[in-house]
């Protein structure tokens, strides 16, 4: 697993941005993306191939590398807690406005929280997607390079910024909806997608 240091990118550093004003925020409360959550092209550090997907956690950062050693930074939501997995994925499906089922695992730690989801009721089959989809516009499903597989983590959109630079979600990476849309037409099937590990101690903020 690559160490943090390869996200400092010069002229604009991943931790100096003003995470802060993200993890201020009260639901409820207008609130407007700061400027510095805004995509951005970086030069990094220590270079990477291009076309591939990282996410750092320690900085809340998503990069798409680009040519001699660039890369289009986005800042996401990522997992609570050890809800968060990292590890080496390839993106093995990708959905415009896509439907949405809580994971087992997710039915497990929270099964009254998911019970409309259960058969016979009205979501068995999958939350539609839409606004409210908590999948938002876009989503890349990150499959295990040994087996396969589905490993129920997410790159996806969702419509409500206040969930952006914290700790919030059951695992995925998530970024506001205008944004997921851009990366979705930039990311092809196939693309090597990294979740590094979490380095520092857990912020002091959290998402329920």
């Amino acid at each position: 697993m690559l160490n943090r240091r390869h996200f400092l990118a010069t002229g604009i550093a991943a931790g100096s941005l003003g995470l802060s004003q993200a993890r201020a925020h009260q639901k409820g409360e207008p609130y407007v993306l700061p400027e510095e959550f805004m995509p951005r092209e970086v030069k990094l550090r220590d270079s990477f191939p291009e076309g591939e997907v990282h996410v750092d956690p320690n900085t809340f950062a998503l990069y798409w590398t680009l040519p001699d050693g660039m890369a289009r930074r986005y800042t996401v939501g990522i997992g609570r807690g050890n809800l968060y997995h990292p590890g080496t994925f390839y993106v093995g499906a990708k959905q415009k406005w896509p439907k949405w089922t809580p994971s087992p695992d997710m039915f497990k730690r929270n099964p009254n929280g998911y019970k409309n989801f259960a058969p016979g009721m009205p979501f068995e089959n999958g939350m539609p997607g839409g606004i409210a989809n908590p999948l938002g516009a876009r989503a890349l499903y990150l499959f295990n390079e040994t087996t396969k597989r589905d490993t129920y983590l997410r790159i996806h959109g969702t419509n409500d910024p206040r969930t952006i630079g914290i700790e919030v979600s059951n695992g995925c990476a998530r970024l506001v909806n205008d944004q997921v849309k851009e990366l979705y037409e930039l990311v092809p099937m196939g693309t090597r997608v990294v979740l590094h590990e979490k380095t520092g101690a857990p912020p002091p903020h959290s998402s329920v």
